[in-house]
C-alpha cells in the first residue's frame, strides 16, 4: 500500500538527526541521511565522522574511536567508557546509544575468556553525539574503552577500532572492511585494529592494519 517509510530519529538533548529508510519500492534502503537541527532549520552534514569525534587536548583513559557503518556510509563514532569499584553493594550496568544486553555479554566475556575481574564494578558505557547504532562492528571499540578505563591507560587518539566479538572471545570478521578502512585512513588515523581479514589487499592501504583473532591478544597489542 506504500512505496515509501521513512523514520527520522535523533536524541532530543542532542542536534544530530538521522533519516532512514525503512521501505523504499523504487531505490535502495541502505542509504542514511546525517542532519544537524541549527536556528535555520536542518542543516546536512557532510562528513559526519569529524563533527562526533571530540577533538582532545589530552588524552584520557576509557576513550576509543569506533569505525561503523550506517547503511553503506562509513562513520567514526566516539565510545567512552568509565569503569570504577562499586560503592553501593550491587554494581551498575549504564550504556546510552549501545544495547545494555550486549554490553553485559561482553564483560561476560572479558571475565570469562580474558581473566579481567569485572563483576565487583560500575561500568557505564556512552556514545557520544546522541547516535544509536546496533553496528556488531563496534564491539572492538566498546572493550578497548572499558579495558582502557580499567586498568587506567588512555588510548592513542591516532587509533580506531572495528570487531565483532563472539561468545568465546573470538574476534569474528565483519561486513564491508575495505570501506571502513579507507574511510579511517582518509580522517587521518595511523592505525586501525581489526578482525582477521581473508583476501584484502593490505599494500593500497596507508594506515596500518593491526588483525587481531582473539581477545586475549587483542589486550596485549593494545597496551
Amino acid at each position: 500500500m506504500v512505496d515509501v517509510v521513512l523514520n527520522f530519529d535523533g536524541d532530543r538533548n542532542h542536534l544530530f538527526r538521522l533519516l532512514r529508510a525503512n521501505k523504499n519500492r523504487f531505490g535502495s534502503t541502505s542509504e542514511i541521511g546525517i542532519y544537524e537541527m541549527v536556528s535555520q532549520g536542518l542543516k546536512e552534514i557532510k562528513n559526519p565522522s569529524e563533527i562526533l569525534i571530540t577533538k582532545k587536548f589530552e588524552e584520557l583513559s576509557g576513550n576509543s574511536v569506533a569505525v561503523t557503518l550506517e547503511g553503506n556510509r562509513p562513520m567514526l563514532l566516539e565510545i567512552q567508557a568509565l569503569v570504577s569499584t562499586a560503592v553501593y553493594g550491587t554494581p551498575q550496568r549504564s550504556s546510552t546509544g549501545f544495547d545494555a544486553k550486549r554490553l553485559n555479554m561482553l564483560l561476560a566475556v572479558l571475565e570469562k575468556r580474558a581473566g579481567f575481574q569485572l563483576g565487583a564494578k560500575d561500568v557505564f558505557l556512552n556514545i557520544t553525539g546522541g547516535i544509536k547504532t546496533d553496528d556488531p562492528a563496534l564491539d572492538l571499540a566498546v572493550v578497548a574503552s572499558i579495558l582502557s578505563s580499567n586498568e587506567d591507560i588512555a588510548i592513542s587518539e591516532h587509533y580506531c577500532f572495528a570487531g565483532e566479538i563472539g561468545l568465546s572471545g573470538e574476534i569474528r570478521p565483519i561486513a564491508q572492511a575495505e570501506q571502513r578502512i579507507t574511510e579511517a585512513e582518509k580522517l587521518g588515523y595511523e592505525k586501525i585494529f581489526i578482525s582477521n581479514l581473508n583476501k584484502l589487499p593490505k599494500k593500497k592501504f596507508g594506515i596500518k592494519i593491526e588483525e587481531v583473532s582473539k581477545i586475549e591478544d587483542f589486550h596485549e597489542r593494545l597496551f
